[in-house]
């Protein structure tokens, strides 16, 4: 580890985040390659079903050998058009610049991250893309953050789904404190908004970060729950639609608004910004793209 951990930081933290991240990662590959499996309506049912390729990075860093790594993991199937999840865990020292953006890194600089990252963008429109990720980061100081948003390429469509997904957000929120979900239910509303479009990207769901209420089980715990709160529901979802056709208007409609996805991650995700920032793999930094998208 090359991070400087706060002085009450036990060194064994970095290793469970690790190891809980990757976990998480392969639970969700197995129930997304589940549904591929599961597919046997609509026009693509005779595509083979998808399965995931890993690809593992590393990360040099200016300040030491080696900076960590980590795997990108990309399906491209007959349920998901294109759906990628990353896990990493990377440390180094931020740059002068972005250190100051950055808390507990303003003195030396060093830091130590990691976690898990995953978009899904859909064959079918009428099947809702996602986004989802949790992380954790320790610089002079540690927290937690993340969150998961679901985004409906009709959102007219999908009240039950909307509602069915904050409430389970919701009931990891409420597990640890009541007054989460109202916050970062707020903060996910304020923050996948398009400012220049003045729309929001899709339905919502949370966003956190710099979560540390002095209780690191608890805080860890949080995060667990947000991943396994994901893990229930969205393949829920992605099968009370994926049966269902569309029509070529519908995949248009669905091309357009993936247009905002692009818009929002190239021009305001923190995510993003993080990763290109401190020296990350390009393509699994940018994996949330969609495959194909139209502009009208």
């Amino acid at each position: 580890m090359t991070a400087s951990p706060p002085s009450n930081y036990p060194a064994d933290h970095q290793e469970q985040a690790r190891a809980w991240f990757e976990a998480l990662r392969n639970r969700i590959c197995a129930a997304f390659e589940k549904l591929e499996d599961d597919l046997r309506g609509t026009r693509h049912r005779d595509l083979p079903a998808g399965r995931f390729e890993r690809t593992p990075w590393t990360r040099p860093d200016p300040s030491a050998a080696e900076g960590g790594g980590g795997t990108m993991a990309v399906m491209r199937g007959r349920v998901f058009e294109k759906v990628g999840v990353n896990v990493s865990t990377v440390h180094g020292t931020f740059s002068e610049e972005f250190r100051k953006q950055i808390p507990g890194a303003a003195g030396d600089g060093r830091f130590w991250a990691s976690g898990i990252s995953l978009v899904a963008h859909m064959r079918s429109p009428l099947v809702p893309a996602v986004h989802m990720n949790t992380r954790h980061i320790v610089t002079s100081q540690s927290w937690f953050g993340g969150g998961a948003d679901l985004t409906p390429m009709f959102m007219d469509r999908h009240a039950e789904d909307g509602a069915d997904f904050h409430a389970a957000l919701q009931g990891a929120c409420d597990r640890f404190d009541a007054g989460y979900y109202p916050r970062f239910k707020k903060w996910c509303d304020e923050y996948f908004y398009l400012p220049h479009r003045q729309e929001p990207r899709g339905l919502g769901g949370i966003f956190y970060d710099n979560v540390n209420t002095g209780d690191w089980a608890k805080d860890f715990g949080f995060t667990q729950a947000v991943g396994e709160a994901f893990l229930a529901i969205y393949p829920e979802i992605v099968r009370r639609h994926m049966e269902k056709d569309w029509t070529e208007d519908e995949r248009r409609h669905q091309l357009v608004r993936r247009g905002r996805y692009v818009e929002f991650n190239l021009l305001y995700d923190r995510g993003t910004i993080f990763g290109l920032k401190t020296g990350g793999n390009t393509d699994a930094i940018l994996m949330s793209l969609p495959p194909e998208v139209m502009w009208p």
